[in-house]
């Protein structure tokens, strides 16, 4: 399996290139050459599978010729042990909860797979790579947690200053160890820019190996697909046609889950939930794509006005724009929509849900409606309690924090500010 630049379709790199390079110097996402159907046996009798070895079969493919089956094995071992359950929350409505590892976040998933991919590739050399990430809130977390104490690898977290939740900024600054975090003046798309910029600059790739831990990282971005496939796993006797409702901010998530899809999973839709960044939504009723500067909300991890990985789905759909329209439906909501559905979920079925879960129920209640014998599941991306202050002053109640979580409040944030690309150039080198 080789990966190729979404700039250049000649360009093609080894799995491993495309991890370690994270994109490609033509400044293209890396995407597969092919996608292989499972077997349709695989679907038949997923029930009787385990995670690791459904998530085994689904990922072979695209890593095989960098990562042994032995070491692909315990790999999955060892990032797939905790739960994916779907909570059903109404009669045709559940909740696939994705909050239930080290850092509460769906994050957890892509970054362990990475963090155990890289540090597998630097098994055998002296040659230090730095990990430069963006965060909009929960990948920071999941990075730095992934990655500490990963040897011959340094991780470096950008996030905007006042637009993640404290608890988020807690997992993703005290740390320490080979955890570095640059609290930067702007919004989450600067942070993504500067990271870009980096990877483009020779003055730096010339005496660093750099690589990002973003969506845009084939290794983040593909293990996503594993929980589709358990989700599919837990609602398949429901005997309904199925649809998933993402939350989405950089639409890596939404596309992981068209790329189980294409592996064969029989799903009959996807919806794209947004909020007031609605990019995407504008684009799927204009046929125009325009990025616009993101907006600070309550649901800050989609907070991205450019999602990176929107190409990619177009790209799975061959840039054909009515087939993407028959495989998708991408709404918006904004702040004051997503407290009242925060507020419904709770008196309906005393379902507590986060804004992310909020807006993605918010989606699939939309596109149901007329639509009787559909099942469909959205995704809880992290736990309320990362969001303490909205959760609590919507739903006027009283959260109690999860040990994981009590164990960073307490600690000491440290961070170095910044403000420009120089900046982060200089910091880099020093």
């Amino acid at each position: 399996m080789k990966f190729y630049s979404l700039n250049n379709p000649e360009a093609k790199v080894s799995f491993k290139h495309a991890v370690v390079a994270g994109i490609a110097p033509d400044k293209g996402l890396y995407f597969p050459e092919s996608i292989t159907a499972l077997p349709s046996s695989f679907f038949e009798d997923i029930a009787s599978l385990s995670n690791q070895e459904i998530a085994f079969q689904a990922i072979r493919q695209f890593v095989t010729d960098d990562v042994t089956d032995k070491k692909l094995k315990e790999i999955l071992a060892d990032m797939l042990d905790f739960e994916f359950p779907v909570v059903d929350i109404e009669e045709n409505i559940g909740a696939l909860e994705l909050f239930h590892g080290p850092t509460m976040a769906f994050k957890d998933v892509g970054a362990r797979f990475m963090a155990n991919c890289l540090g597998h590739f630097s098994e055998d050399t002296n040659e230090e790579v730095t990990v430069l990430v963006a965060t909009s809130g929960d990948t920071g977390g999941a990075v730095a947690n992934g990655f500490l104490g990963v040897k011959g690898v340094k991780v470096v977290i950008l996030y905007p200053s006042g637009k993640v939740s404290d608890i988020q900024e807690k997992q993703l600054t005290t740390l320490g160890q080979n955890i570095e975090a640059l609290e930067v003046e702007g919004t989450f798309d600067d942070c993504q820019n500067m990271v870009k910029k980096a990877f483009l600059d020779t003055e730096i790739t010339t005496t660093k190996k750099l690589t990002s831990a973003n969506s845009i990282n084939v290794a983040r971005w593909l293990p996503q697909l594993f929980y589709f496939l358990f989700a599919y796993k837990a609602s398949k006797s429901k005997g309904r046609d199925i649809v998933f409702s993402v939350p989405s901010g950089n639409f890596g998530n939404i596309c992981a889950g068209m790329v189980a899809q294409q592996l064969g999973m029989p799903v009959k839709h996807f919806i794209a939930a947004t909020n007031c960044n609605d990019t995407v939504p504008n684009f799927m009723s204009s046929g125009h794509y325009e990025p616009k500067p993101s907006t600070a909300t309550i649901s800050n991890a989609m907070d991205v006005g450019d999602p990176s990985n929107f190409v990619r789905i177009r790209q799975l759909h061959n840039n054909d724009f009515e087939a993407l329209k028959q495989n998708l439906s991408a709404y918006a909501f904004d702040d004051t929509t997503t407290k009242k559905a925060m507020l419904n979920i709770y008196e309906q079925s005393r379902y507590i849900a986060d804004p992310h879960g909020a807006l993605g129920y918010l989606g699939l209640k939309k596109y149901l409606r007329n639509k009787p014998y559909t099942y469909g599941i959205f995704l809880e991306t992290a736990h309320p309690v990362k969001f303490l202050d909205v959760v609590e002053n919507t739903l006027g109640i009283h959260l109690e924090i999860p040990l994981r979580i009590q164990a960073v409040m307490h600690k000491t944030k440290k961070s170095h500010r910044i403000g420009t690309y120089e900046q982060l150039k200089s910091f880099l080198f020093n």
